[in-house]
């Protein structure tokens, strides 16, 4: 199996955990759906620069930062929280699989997984 091909079915898995969590917390099953594209919102960043473009999109397509969203909504008790840490650790994953990668500051077609056609 090729290393992409593998990387993928990982992220592919990750993005299912993260629905079969989320169905977990009781929430209603549309607002994952209704959320999940929101992290692209940080593509506004290369606005003023693909610096901060490159910053604002990792940040928000960082599943350590997924992570520890959904870490504290744990700690707090916070199922919405809970939500929006999984809903961007799905929002990652999802990105992955087709092939968008975190961003290099050259440009946003340059990625960790390669470049975008």
């Amino acid at each position: 199996m090729k290393v992409t091909t593998q990387l993928r079915l990982e992220e592919l898995a990750a993005f299912a955990a993260s629905i079969y969590l989320y169905t977990l917390l009781g929430l209603p099953w549309w607002g994952y759906w209704a959320c999940l594209l929101l992290p692209d919102m940080a593509m506004r960043g290369y606005l003023a620069g693909p610096r901060s473009g490159a910053g604002a999109y990792n940040l928000a397509h960082s599943k350590a930062v997924a992570a520890a969203v959904a870490v504290a909504g744990l700690l707090l008790a916070s199922p919405i929280t809970v939500a929006a840490g999984l809903i961007l650790l799905g929002h990652s994953a999802m990105d992955r699989v087709a092939g968008y990668g975190l961003k290099y500051e050259t440009g946003f077609k340059h990625t960790h997984l390669g470049d975008l056609k």
